[in-house]
């Protein structure tokens, strides 16, 4: 099962301050690096000035995240066709254009799975369900989703 994960909880990974998201953000991204997992161009994007700015992290450090998840995880971008289907989504299901954007190059890169809390929870649009990485009701999903690390 591919996955993909949003902006948001990269930014709960840099942002030591978020508490028991944080550290959910952490297992969850330890766990993808062993999981079928790509992200989007869009959401290494949303990440740099969230992080630079609201986890007030330096330039050179989100550089450097950025870097080390583009070394661990394909990284896909959207073509005139995911742009296409984004427009059809803002139209046919409510979206706003980013979210739509990004709901399509991620089903693009063939994921079926987008681990963000920015979208409604559970919802499937395509090949792709949106999955809150921190509601509890989710634990038995994620687990099936992405390996258990080895101690």
């Amino acid at each position: 099962m591919r996955l993909s994960i949003d902006a948001n909880v990269l930014v709960y990974f840099v942002d030591r301050d978020a508490g028991e998201r944080h550290d959910r953000a952490l297992q969850i991204l330890d766990r993808a690096s062993l999981a079928d997992c790509a992200l989007t161009l869009q959401t290494l994007g949303e990440f740099f000035p969230v992080a630079t700015r609201k986890s007030k992290i330096e330039p050179e450090v989100a550089e450097k995240f950025i870097e080390d998840w583009r070394q661990v995880f394909p990284v896909h971008a959207a073509d005139l066709g995911a742009f296409d289907d984004a427009l059809a989504a803002t139209r046919q299901h409510g979206l706003s254009f980013w979210d739509a954007m990004l709901w399509a190059t991620v089903q693009q890169a063939g994921c079926q799975i987008l681990l963000s809390e920015d979208f409604q929870d559970g919802r499937r649009l395509g090949a792709v369900t949106f999955v809150n990485p921190f509601d509890p009701a989710n634990t038995e999903l994620l687990t099936r989703a992405l390996p258990e690390l080895e101690s």
